[in-house]
């Protein structure tokens, strides 16, 4: 039985090679990700017990894509299959001054379609400790939405420790009410969140006066952030944000923070340069975090290894961060020679 499990939809994606736009080739790479299996995958990396749940149609491309989940160790028994197709995203990698793009084609996906009761989520929570998913997918449809909000509320009738990157996606909610008043209700099973200062305001209506454009930012503003988000929701018992000031689309210093109801903690701050993909960074912090609050001695010891986590699937190729502990282990360490290990 899986100890964590992470709900929501896993795309096709589809990238030119290196820093091309969009059909300037007519070749493009096909791989799949999606921020809850992004997230299952670098647990399942580190040796946890991971169980991903989502829908997918009965057709190759959902064939291929459940074989590489469970080529990473995630346990796929309990996806639906349903549905006509995976969602697509297209998405070019930047460089210099041009950001990285992303285009969705994700309309009608098979997860789009599903329902409260679609999923036995006592089948699924038993065992289990800890139930992960994010703002990405209530965003969605309506059905999404409410099937979220069904399995944080039974996660937490049986138990288990909920955290929820609120990951607002502007080109996403479309479908009817606002995500102020979705995430709001959602918020209230939240013990872990995960947010920025954008996603506090456009999904919960809490402000940080902070300019993310305008160079290095100022981390104890942060704590009031926190302090705003716990008054507001009391069942909240940890706020992380991870902090990325832009240079240009391939240099960025990236940093987290991580808020308790009596501490606050910063973490090293990484100069990240010749970035390979951001993409699946907020994701592999959110894992890396995840995995240091249930494994390591301390507060700050979990914010370093999810900072270093982090900052490593910068350099890796494709959503999902491939990197193994020790690897995260040794850079929290201060090794980040990027000398041959032999």
């Amino acid at each position: 039985m899986a100890k964590y499990i992470t709900f929501g939809e896993v795309m096709l994606r589809l990238t030119p090679p290196g820093h091309e736009v969009l059909f300037q080739t007519p070749n493009l790479v096909a791989t799949f990700g999606g921020a809850e299996a992004n997230v299952a995958v670098s647990l399942a990396n580190y040796g946890e017990d991971v169980a991903f749940v989502t829908a997918a149609p009965k057709n190759p491309v959902g064939d291929a894509m459940l074989r590489e989940l469970r080529g990473f160790g995630v346990c796929t028994r309990h996806v639906r299959r349903s549905g006509d197709r995976l969602g697509i995203y297209y998405t070019e990698t930047g460089a210099a001054m041009r950001p990285s793009k992303v285009v969705y084609d994700r309309a009608h996906s098979a997860i789009a379609e599903v329902k409260p009761g679609d999923f036995d989520w006592d089948i699924i929570f038993d065992g289990a400790k800890w139930f992960h998913t994010t703002g990405i997918t209530p965003a969605i449809a309506e059905g999404t939405a409410r099937v979220a909000l069904e399995a944080m509320k039974r996660a937490k009738e049986k138990g288990l420790t909920v955290s929820c990157d609120l990951n607002y996606r502007k080109k996403l909610w479309k479908w009817g009410k606002p995500p102020k008043e979705v995430m709001s209700e959602m918020a209230q099973y939240i013990d872990v969140m995960i947010a920025n200062e954008e996603d506090c305001q456009k999904c919960l209506g809490i402000e940080l006066d902070v300019d993310v454009t305008a160079g290095e930012l100022d981390t104890s503003k942060y704590e009031g952030l926190a302090q705003k988000v716990m008054g507001a929701f009391g069942n909240v018992k940890y706020l992380a944000v991870s902090l990325r000031e832009s240079v240009s689309a391939d240099w960025n210093n990236w940093s987290v923070v991580l808020a308790s109801r009596d501490a606050f903690h910063v973490s090293r701050k990484y100069e990240i340069r010749d970035i390979v993909d951001r993409i699946g960074g907020g994701d592999s912090f959110g894992s890396g975090l995840i995995w240091g609050l249930n494994n390591l001695e301390g507060l700050q010891n979990a914010v370093e290894f999810a900072a270093a986590a982090s900052a490593l699937k910068h350099t890796v190729y494709g959503d999902y961060n491939r990197v193994a502990p020790e690897d995260v282990m040794t850079l929290m360490g201060g090794d980040g020679s990027g000398r041959v290990q032999r």
